[in-house]
C-alpha cells in the first residue's frame, strides 16, 4: 500500500524580511500558479499538502511545515540563496526538496547542489515520479523535466483552497491569479519564453473559474500571468464575455503594444480591464512588439507615447517596462528619450529592469558567456534592480550607474510624482503610483543606485570585482545577504554565495553528473514554474525570471 506522505510547498514571493509600503499592501497578489498546481497534483495522488505563501512579513521558521517527508519551493533566481537554506534546514530534518521556478531552469547544475530534485517543464507525471520515489540524491541532485508544457492546469476552482489562504495576507487589494496561455510567439533572443512554443489553454477551464470567481467576490479582481496577454484576443474575449456580465470582474494583464489597437481597447474597458503592462524595452529595437516599426530614438518615443496615452484614455493604470543597458544603448541618449517619454506620458508608471543574463534562461547569454561579460554576483541581487551581472558594451560602470541614478531622479522627482497624481483618473491608481514612487521601487532604487555610482567611484574593491579583476566579492553584499536572510543565514550551505557566471556554456559541450536526459534523448529546455504577474519579458525575466 502507497504510504501517505507529508508534503511542504513554500512559494518563495520575496527573499527575505520586508517592511516596505508597496510590498504590504501586494506581495502577497503575486503568488505563483505552479505551486498551487502542484499542490493540487500532490492531493490527487492521495498525500497531506500544507503550502506557504511567503510574502517577507511573516516569521518564515514558524510558517514552515513540520516533520515533512518531501518539500517543493518555487523560487525565483533572487530567492535563490533563501531556498538554498531552507532546503538545507529540511535536509536536516529528513525531508528530501524539490526545486521548481525560474532558478531551477535558469540554473540547474548550481541548483542540483543543493536539492535531491530539480524540475524544468514540470506536468503530472514528472510529479507523480517524483512521490514515487522521494529519495535522497546527494551530493547531485536529479535533473527532471518533461518533453513540453502540459496541456491542461487545473483551474481556480480546483486551486482555491491554497488561493483562499495566501489572500488572507492581502490587507486592501485581494488579486486572484489566472493563466490562460503558455509560452509566446515573439522569438527575442533575450527572452525567457523565446523557445517555448505558445499554447492557449482551455477556454471551458477558464470560463468555469471566472463564473466560479463572481460566487466568491462582489468585485473579483484577476491577475493574468500569461507572459503575452491577448495574442488570441478574440477568443479570449469571447470567453470573458460568454461567462462574466459586463464589466463585473477587473483584470490586469501584461501585453505587447502591437496587441493593443483602440478597438480592443474600448473592448477591454466594457469587460473591466483596469491595469495593463505594456513592454516598451528599448528606443532601438523590438519594433514589431511596439508597433512602431522601424522607427528609432525620438520618432518611437513619440509614437509610444501616443499609443500609450491612448491607452490610458481606456485602462486607468498602465505600467510601461524598460530594459536599461541593452547593447544598442550608447551614450546619454537612450536615458534623456527615457526622461522625455516620462514627461510626455505622465500618468504611466515606469518600471526600469537593468540588463541581466539569468544563466540558461535566453540563447543570447550564451553570447554574453562567450564574450566573458557575466559577472558572479550573488543570485541575490539578481532581481533585476540590485546588481547588473552583464558588463555594459558601451558604458563603463561608473558612468552607467550615474545614469541610471538620474534617470531615478528625475521620474520619481516631485514634480513627476504630482504630474502622475493628476494625469490618473481613478483613486487606486492615483494611490498606488504614489506608494510606488515613495517606496523601494521608487526613492529606494534611487538611493541605491546613487550608492553604488559612488561606491564605484570611491572603492578599489568595487573597482576590482566590476572589472572582472578580482573574483573577491565585496563586503557591501556579504552583509545584505546576511541582513537579509536572517535566522536563515546560519543554514546557508558554505560556498552558496557563489556560482559560475559561464556554468550554460560550459554545459552547451558536456553534460554533469546526474542530469536527466527527456524521452528522446535531448537535454530538454526547460521553462519556469512559477510565473510572476509583473515580469518583464526580456532578459531581465529569469523573470518576467517566479
Amino acid at each position: 500500500m502507497k504510504r501517505t506522505l507529508r508534503i511542504g510547498i513554500i512559494d518563495l514571493v520575496t527573499k527575505g524580511p520586508t517592511r516596505a509600503l508597496f510590498a504590504r499592501v501586494m506581495n502577497a497578489n503575486l503568488a505563483s500558479i505552479m505551486p498551487q498546481v502542484v499542490g493540487v497534483w500532490c492531493e490527487q495522488e492521495g498525500h497531506d499538502v500544507t503550502l506557504v505563501c511567503y510574502t517577507g512579513f511573516e516569521d518564515l521558521i514558524e510558517e514552515l511545515p513540520k516533520d515533512v517527508d518531501l518539500v517543493f519551493i518555487g523560487a525565483f533566481t533572487e530567492a535563490a540563496q533563501t531556498a538554498y537554506a531552507l532546503s538545507a534546514l529540511f535536509r536536516s530534518r529528513g525531508a528530501v526538496t524539490v526545486l521548481g521556478g525560474p532558478h531551477a531552469r535558469c540554473y540547474p547544475d548550481d541548483a542540483r547542489l543543493y536539492f535531491d530534485y530539480v524540475v524544468g517543464f514540470t506536468d503530472r507525471g514528472i510529479i507523480h515520479e517524483i512521490l514515487d520515489d522521494c529519495s535522497q540524491h546527494r551530493p547531485f541532485g536529479v535533473h527532471l523535466a518533461a518533453k513540453q508544457q502540459p496541456s491542461t492546469l487545473p483551474g481556480i476552482r480546483e486551486r482555491w483552497k491554497f488561493i483562499e489562504r495566501t489572500l488572507r495576507k492581502a490587507p486592501l487589494i485581494k488579486m486572484v491569479p489566472m493563466l490562460g496561455s503558455l509560452g509566446c510567439p515573439y522569438t527575442c533572443a533575450f527572452c525567457i519564453d523565446s523557445t517555448v512554443p505558445y499554447q492557449p489553454l482551455d477556454f471551458d477551464v477558464m470560463k468555469d473559474d471566472l463564473s466560479f470567481l463572481l460566487k466568491q467576490f462582489k468585485r473579483p479582481l484577476v491577475g493574468w500571468h500569461d507572459p503575452n496577454f491577448g495574442v488570441r484576443f478574440d477568443d479570449y474575449m469571447n470567453a470573458i464575455e460568454e461567462s462574466v456580465p459586463p464589466n463585473r470582474i477587473d483584470f490586469i494583464a501584461e501585453s505587447s503594444l502591437s496587441l493593443l489597437s483602440e478597438p480592443r481597447l474600448q473592448r477591454m474597458q466594457r469587460n473591466g480591464f483596469k491595469g495593463l503592462l505594456p513592454g516598451v524595452e528599448s528606443w532601438y529595437a523590438l519594433g514589431e512588439k511596439s508597433r512602431t516599426g522601424e522607427l528609432k530614438g525620438l520618432e518611437k518615443v513619440r509614437q509610444v507615447s501616443e499609443h500609450v496615452n491612448t491607452i490610458l484614455r481606456y485602462i486607468p493604470y498602465v505600467q510601461t517596462n524598460f530594459v536599461l543597458g541593452l547593447d544598442d544603448d550608447e551614450g546619454p541618449e537612450p536615458f534623456e528619450l527615457t526622461k522625455r517619454f516620462v514627461d510626455m506620458t505622465p500618468g504611466a508608471f515606469p518600471g526600469y529592469s537593468l540588463l541581466s543574463a539569468f544563466g540558461e534562461a535566453a540563447p543570447l547569454n550564451l553570447e554574453y558567456q562567450r564574450a566573458n561579460r557575466v559577472l558572479p554576483f550573488p543570485f541575490h541581487f539578481l532581481d533585476n534592480n540590485r546588481a547588473m551581472n552583464v558588463k555594459p558594451k558601451n558604458y563603463s560602470w561608473p558612468e552607467f550607474y550615474g545614469h541610471v541614478a538620474d534617470l531615478g531622479r528625475h521620474t520619481f522627482s516631485g514634480r513627476a510624482i504630482m504630474r502622475r497624481l493628476r494625469a490618473n483618473r481613478m483613486m487606486v491608481p492615483k494611490w498606488m503610483n504614489v506608494v510606488r514612487a515613495i517606496s523601494s521601487e521608487g526613492f529606494g532604487r534611487i538611493r541605491y543606485n546613487t550608492n553604488i555610482h559612488r561606491l564605484l567611484t570611491a572603492d578599489a574593491e568595487f573597482r576590482r570585482f566590476y572589472a572582472q579583476e578580482s573574483d573577491q566579492l565585496p563586503q557591501f553584499y556579504k552583509d545584505q545577504v546576511r541582513r537579509d536572510l536572517g535566522s536563515l543565514w546560519q543554514h546557508l550551505p558554505a560556498g552558496a554565495l557563489y556560482h559560475d557566471p559561464n556554468a550554460y556554456l560550459k554545459s552547451t559541450t558536456q553534460l554533469s553528473p546526474g542530469l536527466r536526459k527527456n524521452g528522446n534523448g535531448a537535454v530538454p529546455h526547460l521553462a519556469p514554474l512559477p510565473l510572476h504577474p509583473t515580469a518583464v519579458p526580456a532578459v531581465v525575466a529569469g523573470p518576467t525570471n517566479h
